[in-house]
């Protein structure tokens, strides 16, 4: 890791609770001045710190509303089924997150459609599909208790 002060982490902090503050408000905020703020935003920037910026969408208002989280057992994990079934993953937009996970099975999906029948089709046409694809078992969301971006300590 590469070394960050108590401003950089401030700056982190405060970016993550709003992207589009301005550069003079984030100076104020974090005790800099407009230039060294920014030439510090640069440097988390080129250091992958800050990968980008974003706005978080209600997905619910936009009727994507049915949550499912799939886990993923795979008949090969060898290197290159591996990199086929991630590189498919990457092309199927309802998937929302993919994750390798070190358990009794291989991945977690975390897949968002409209309603049920939405998430059936995605299931049998697209995930059942993916490469090397083994087995699946899908736990359905009943509330978001909490789903937000991750927090700095």
């Amino acid at each position: 890791m590469d070394h960050l002060d108590k401003l950089d982490m401030a700056i982190l902090r405060e970016l993550q609770k709003n992207g589009r503050v301005t550069v003079t408000e984030l100076a104020s905020r974090v005790g800099l001045s407009k230039t060294p703020c920014q030439v510090r935003m640069k440097r988390l920037e080129e250091l992958g710190y800050i990968m980008g910026y974003t706005a978080l969408i209600d997905q619910k208002k936009l009727g994507a509303k049915h949550v499912a989280f799939v886990q993923v057992t795979m008949s090969d994990t060898k290197t290159k089924a591996l990199q086929a079934f991630n590189e498919a993953v990457r092309q199927i937009p309802e998937i929302e997150q993919c994750h390798m996970i070190a358990a009794n099975f291989d991945y977690l999906l975390k897949v968002r459609t409209s309603d049920i029948d939405g998430y059936r089709e995605v299931l049998g046409e697209k995930i059942s599909n993916l490469p090397h694809v083994k087995q699946t078992s899908t736990f359905v969301v009943m509330e978001d208790v909490k789903d937000i971006a991750s927090k700095l300590i």
